[in-house]
């Protein structure tokens, strides 16, 4: 990868916000097959891409898309829990769990929370 393009995606990186695939085509120009370049450095992990949807390797869905730009993020402990979500709408969750994959703890964006900590 030649430096100027290096640069290129390097400040893609810093400057982008979710939707990130409406954002990487329409506000950067980047060809399909350009958009691992970029989603690998937001997610900082190991990927997969299917269609407007990212998963881990644990094939757990970490990120999806829809053509309207409403997306969801996710992030899952060691486990495969999913313990944090947010969405595009402003709303939240996050969740606990216990060694034995109890949920022990939940809050979400309204105010709402259990804890049997």
């Amino acid at each position: 990868m030649n430096v100027k393009y290096k640069k290129y995606i390097d400040y893609i990186v810093s400057d982008i916000e979710a939707p990130y695939f409406i954002n990487v085509r329409d506000n950067y120009g980047l060809r399909p097959d350009e958009y691992e370049l970029v989603l690998s450095k937001v997610f900082n992990q190991p990927f997969t891409i299917k269609g407007n949807n990212v998963y881990d390797t644990n094939g757990n869905q970490i990120y999806s898309e829809n053509s309207n730009g409403f997306w969801v993020k996710k992030e899952y402990d060691d486990n495969g829990n999913e313990i944090y979500s947010e969405d595009s709408s402003g709303d939240w969750c996050k969740s606990e769990y216990d060694d034995q994959g109890n949920e022990i703890y939940y809050e979400n964006s309204n105010g709402y929370i259990i804890d049997d900590r």
